[in-house]
């Protein structure tokens, strides 16, 4: 059982990670070469839609890390849940009210602010990246050890 939680925990991860990566190096510089109102055009569905998909794959590896140290897998497990954990808390307290913003009803789309706002957004997606790549490294590094 503690072998399926743990692939579980890390394919939740590794996919989690994946999709951010994605957006940090293709989707979202991408997205920046066209001009600010069609970037935040495309901006609002990609995010909806991506939200529907990374949340879930956060939450799942989150919980199955904690079990997978829960039930003797070693500490390893619970520092790469808190990290993939970690990305729901930043994305609601730090990147929500960017979205917020980016989201709001009656924005001029085509703003110099609209265009920082979307930059920032980014940037801070990034942190999101980083955080799920280096939980789906050492769940990768821990699963492969045993």
């Amino acid at each position: 059982m503690l072998a399926t939680i743990e692939f579980i925990a890390t394919l939740s991860a590794a996919l989690f990670a994946g999709a951010a990566i994605y957006i940090n190096v293709a989707e979202h510089p991408a997205r920046m070469m066209l001009d600010t109102r069609n970037a935040a055009l495309q901006w609002a569905p990609s995010y909806k839609r991506a939200t529907w998909m990374q949340a879930p794959l956060a939450i799942v590896s989150f919980a199955a890390g904690v079990t997978a140290w829960l039930l003797g897998g070693g500490v390893l497990w619970l520092v790469a849940a808190l990290l993939i954990g970690a990305v729901v808390p930043i994305t609601f307290i730090v990147i929500m009210p960017t979205n917020n913003r980016l989201l709001a009803t009656g924005r001029d789309l085509a703003s110099q602010e609209t265009r920082q706002l979307l930059e920032h957004w980014g940037k801070l997606h990034g942190i999101r990246t980083l955080l799920s790549a280096v939980a789906a490294f050492l769940m990768v590094l821990r699963l492969s050890a045993t």
